[in-house]
């Protein structure tokens, strides 16, 4: 079983390098993770909550993330997926803060971890991260910026829980005449029109 953990563990590092290197226009401020400690060792979520295993998935996403980017962790629908933050991150971001303490039997394993191992551990009700790690098919989606667009990391599974991820962009709006991101052959009409002196 250790042998298998540090696998896991060492997979999920590696997906968390994965993602916080792919760009976006949205720069990656917090990263919301979503799991499902039972859907890793093979048993239907919910159903073999394992604290243990937990609190070594989040050490290893902890060390993996790069200083600049926050982990928030999503809790299990039994406390309305809310999320585990650190204070000052709540503090800074203004996040609604909510009352309940996760536990593995309402909240899941890890949120219930995240809330031995950070310094200063809140509860909040929602986020809006720009991008998201979902091991086991939590369902993160509702704390994720829009757009949220699917990425594909080299690793599909953590133990028997399959991974989904996602980066988000700005909504694109305009329609089919609009310029997006660094546009290109805008006609000089248009640039004359936005640097002319009023």
């Amino acid at each position: 079983m250790d042998s298998e953990y540090r696998i896991w563990e060492q997979d999920l590092a590696q997906l968390v390098h994965e993602l916080c290197r792919i760009e976006s226009r949205l720069p990656l401020g917090v990263l919301v993770l979503g799991g499902s400690m039972s859907e890793v060792v093979g048993e239907p979520i919910g159903s073999a909550h394992n604290l243990p295993l937990a609190r070594r998935l989040v050490t290893a996403v902890l060390e993996a993330l790069p200083d600049t980017v926050s982990l928030a962790i999503q809790g299990c629908e039994h406390i309305n997926r809310a999320l585990v933050v650190e204070r000052r991150v709540q503090e800074q971001y203004h996040w609604d803060l909510v009352d309940v303490w996760p536990v593995p039997e309402a909240g899941g394993s890890l949120a219930a971890a995240a809330m031995e191992q950070y310094q200063d551990p809140v509860v909040v009700a929602s986020v809006r991260a720009e991008a998201g790690l979902d091991v086991g098919q939590t369902l993160i989606g509702m704390h994720l910026e829009p757009v949220a667009v699917p990425v594909r990391l080299s690793i599909r599974q953590i133990g028997g829980a399959v991974v989904t991820a996602a980066r988000c962009r700005p909504p694109l709006i305009g329609g089919h005449r609009a310029q997006y991101g660094k546009a290109k052959n805008v006609p000089k009409e248009i640039i004359a029109t936005r640097t002319r002196v009023k």
